[in-house]
């Protein structure tokens, strides 16, 4: 775990309901399959084993930070079937032209905009409009579909995502904590399901 939040994030009010989700805060990200297939892979003898479609959950998400202004990303995991992130919001407050991701640009325009020493993840983000924790994750979810459909990949995602304002510094060292632990405590978290037993068993 990482020292980005430092008391810096406290958030003083619980009315969510009027939070505004592009605000400078530190946000607890999880991003879900459908029916929680499990398309990202599976957790071998302790480990998590990414799948093609796994590998570019991975990639995409340390992505994010380069095609879009003011954020900073901690503790991250793939699982079998979600993902789990803190996605921290840095300087929108008091940046007017803060961006959006916008990923996966038509293959046309990669090669029209490519410049010669960006990696491949980097030609699929374009920035527009206004940074919000829901453009952000929108974006990166429909970057990582388009790609596993150029390469013949089936990735369905739940339609919307769960994200969590963390409060202060207790609350996110036992959200990164969660994270970090999640793969060792697989059998026990809220995600797992009996089916998921024969896979580990197998």
């Amino acid at each position: 775990m990482t020292n980005l939040y430092q008391g810096k994030y406290r958030i003083p009010s619980a009315r969510w309901q009027h939070w505004d989700y592009g605000s400078d805060a530190a946000y607890f990200i999880t991003i879900c399959t459908k029916n929680r297939e499990h398309y990202f892979g599976k957790i071998e003898n302790g480990k998590m084993c990414l799948s093609h479609v796994g590998i570019l959950a991975d990639v995409f998400w340390h992505e994010i930070k380069n095609h879009s202004k003011n954020v900073e990303l901690d503790s991250f995991v793939v699982m079998p079937n979600n993902i789990h992130g803190i996605l921290i919001l840095d300087g929108n407050n008091n940046d007017g032209n803060a961006v959006e991701t916008t990923h996966a640009l038509s293959l046309q325009q990669q090669q029209s905009l490519q410049p010669t020493n960006e990696t491949i993840g980097q030609n699929r983000f374009q920035n527009q409009g206004k940074n919000t924790v829901s453009s952000i994750i929108g974006s990166y979810k429909s970057a990582i579909s388009k790609h596993a459909n150029r390469m013949g990949l089936i990735i369905d995602w739940q339609s919307r995502f769960y994200e969590h304002i963390i409060r202060d510094d207790a609350d996110y060292s036992r959200i990164a904590e969660y994270i970090e632990a999640n793969v060792s405590n697989w059998p026990t978290d809220k995600f797992f399901n009996k089916e998921d037993l024969l896979s580990l068993k197998s």
